[in-house]
């Protein structure tokens, strides 16, 4: 007869023994991936916190919009707008000026906002724009001649601070309120004549330097090679004309200076480049002028088309009250 003996299973041990099983924790299971939850919203699922992300940046960005277009500017409004201007326009930007340039402008950009807001900005940006282009023209040839801007054309804090002085002053004048309203639009119509006095003297100095046929000194109606200091061309001339009109013309569409005032910036701006022209002719580069480097020039230029444009428009509306 054959026997089978079973043995017990634990259970069973466990059911007729008195001592307890010793129990071991469950087992956790780890994950690599585990997503933290936002402590300030533990329910917060992943596509609704993107949904809030994606409101708080639309939510910023419209603010910033708002602050750029608020009325009248504040300098809190003129540095957002500067920001992000700036930004977008980097290359161009780059393209004309240096570095510590590109800081200057960026001092100037937010007076000019403060001062005038988005018009007198445009302004100073269409200055700079055609300024640039006209100065890249023919770069290759007036590089050969020696008579080309350095570095490319990219121009530095000093040519910057140069052909804004007379602008930024108007600008810091108006800001203030001095004279209170009576003054205020003079202080615009300086603005505008300084940077059209710019303008067409830039133009006229780069065309002349690219297309001039003949070029003579204003003084003594002397021929001298392109580039020589105070030397004029009919064409470089007759397109810094052009030029000044133009920005006038921009400025007056855009509100800032009416007709009349229009031309008297045109006027003014021409008759400041040729006093630019007897200067760089007479005395600059001569022995004891040496400090009046093209800089000191620029701040001479762009301040007689001011204080020109002021004058005239003083008188023309003497003359017309009468």
């Amino acid at each position: 007869m054959l026997l089978i003996t079973v043995s017990p299973s634990p259970l069973q041990l466990h059911r007729q023994s008195s001592f307890p099983l010793p129990r071991y924790p469950k087992p956790q299971t780890l994950s690599l991936f585990k997503i933290p939850e936002n402590p300030k919203s533990p329910n917060m699922s992943i596509p609704s916190f993107r949904a809030q992300a994606s409101t708080n940046d639309l939510g910023l960005v419209q603010q910033a919009i708002q602050l750029v277009r608020s009325s009248p500017p504040t300098w809190q409004s003129a540095i957002v707008a500067n920001m992000m201007i700036f930004i977008v326009g980097s290359p161009i930007l780059a393209s004309g000026l240096s570095l510590s340039g590109i800081g200057a402008a960026f001092l100037l950009g937010a007076l000019t906002w403060r001062a005038f807001g988005p018009s007198g900005f445009l302004l100073v940006a269409t200055y700079f724009v055609v300024g640039t282009a006209v100065t890249k023209v023919k770069m290759a040839q007036k590089e050969a001649q020696g008579v080309a801007e350095k570095r490319k054309g990219r121009r530095g804090p000093g040519s910057v601070i140069g052909s804004s002085a007379a602008g930024c002053v108007c600008a810091l004048l108006s800001i203030y309120g001095v004279g209170g309203k009576a003054f205020s639009r003079l202080w615009e119509l300086g603005f505008v004549a300084s940077f059209c006095t710019k303008l067409s003297d830039t133009v006229s100095s780069e065309i002349g330097k690219a297309f001039g046929r003949t070029t003579y000194l204003v003084t003594s109606f002397k021929v001298v090679p392109r580039g020589t200091e105070g030397a004029m061309s009919v064409e470089g001339t007759s397109a810094g004309l052009l030029a000044a009109i133009l920005l006038a013309s921009i400025s007056c569409l855009l509100g800032e200076i009416n007709g009349l005032e229009a031309v008297i910036c045109v006027v003014a701006s021409q008759i400041a480049n040729l006093g630019e022209s007897v200067i760089g002719a007479a005395i600059q580069e001569k022995e004891g002028f040496r400090w009046l480097n093209n800089d000191a020039v620029n701040v001479i230029n762009v301040s007689m088309g001011s204080i020109l444009a002021l004058l005239m428009q003083q008188i023309v509306f003497q003359y017309l009250r009468t």
